[in-house]
């Protein structure tokens, strides 16, 4: 795709390589330096890439599975060479992420279900309300028409950010006064997205954290309410972690997941980590797939996850 100043577009592998451009330095780099020249693949080196892999935040649990299916095939003479070994890491990473396949997000498929109503969770500087408009353009330019639900009516800052972002993506806004019954706010949006056949609801809601356990009940109230208005309401809960909080956004993930039904994570600041493996701890831990990654500040900057696409930007 070329823009309209003639520069090739980036493409998905080419983002993805960027956003994940501090892991690779530190993981393949290592696993590179540990398999270098014609080094046995041997107790000593298993226990060196162990340590490389948790240092990339891929947890212990992934691991150790990870390397158990290593050690198997090592056991059986299946991998000889560091070439092998690659490769065989390689393929047990995707293999974890292979095995929860991301469902669109109000794409393709999706066009018997209108509105088609998307909360956004997470607690407080993850991303979201930037993700929210990065998230409306995209759809925006599927040709769909979107309209935001500012449901976050603590802050008042809140409400002119999601105005700002959906002027920006040309989107329509619903909104209410700050300190509003977010429910309230769900109400009016889902019925003026009736009213105008709108393909597209994204409900932002206030960032919370996952132990307030009266603001997540809240949460709840505002899920029941969407489900009064539209059948199936929410189709899709995108929780948005960032990337460098590594194994503390697991509990934070748990919670949310619980309450409201989690379907998918929206991994922001990608960038921004050494601990990039923590991509494939959520899928393995939560069960639950990554469905957009971050990529920068600008509107087009959030581009659908992919594991194949995310492995080879690791290693290759």
């Amino acid at each position: 795709m070329i823009t309209l100043f003639g520069k090739p577009e980036p493409t998905l592998l080419e983002r993805l390589k960027e956003s994940v451009g501090k892991t690779r330095s530190q993981l393949a780099s290592h696993v590179e330096e540990l398999l270098a020249g014609e080094r046995q693949i041997d107790p000593a080196l298993l226990a060196q890439l162990e340590t490389a892999l948790l240092s990339a935040d891929l947890g212990v649990r992934t691991t150790r599975e990870v390397l158990a299916a290593v050690r198997d095939k090592v056991e059986r003479h299946a991998l000889s060479d560091g070439a092998q070994l690659k490769e065989e890491l390689k393929k047990q990473l995707l293999a974890v992420l292979a095995t929860t396949p991301a469902a669109p997000v109000a794409g393709n498929g999706t066009r018997d279900v209108s509105p088609r109503v998307i909360f956004v969770v997470g607690v407080n500087g993850t991303g979201k309300t930037t993700t929210i408009g990065k998230l409306a353009h995209r759809l925006r330019q599927e040709g769909r028409s979107v309209l935001l639900c500012a449901a976050d009516t603590f802050r008042a800052a809140a409400i002119e950010q999601l105005d700002v972002w959906a002027r920006r993506a040309g989107a329509e806004l619903i909104k209410q006064k700050p300190g509003a019954d977010p429910a309230a706010v769900v109400y009016d949006a889902l019925a003026a997205a009736a009213a105008r056949s709108t393909d597209a609801v994204i409900v932002d809601t206030a960032g919370r954290l996952h132990t307030k356990w009266n603001l997540m009940a809240e949460l709840e109230k505002m899920r029941r309410t969407a489900a009064k208005l539209v059948p199936g309401a929410p189709h899709d809960v995108l929780l948005v972690m960032d990337a460098t909080t590594g194994q503390n956004g697991l509990a934070q993930a748990r919670e949310f997941t619980a309450v409201v039904g989690v379907t998918g994570i929206v991994l922001t600041k990608l960038d921004g980590t050494a601990k990039g493996g923590i991509v494939v701890a959520i899928t393995r831990e939560l069960g639950l797939p990554i469905r957009f990654v971050g990529t920068g500040e600008k509107l087009q900057d959030l581009v659908p996850f992919d594991a194949q696409t995310f492995v080879d930007s690791l290693f290759n």
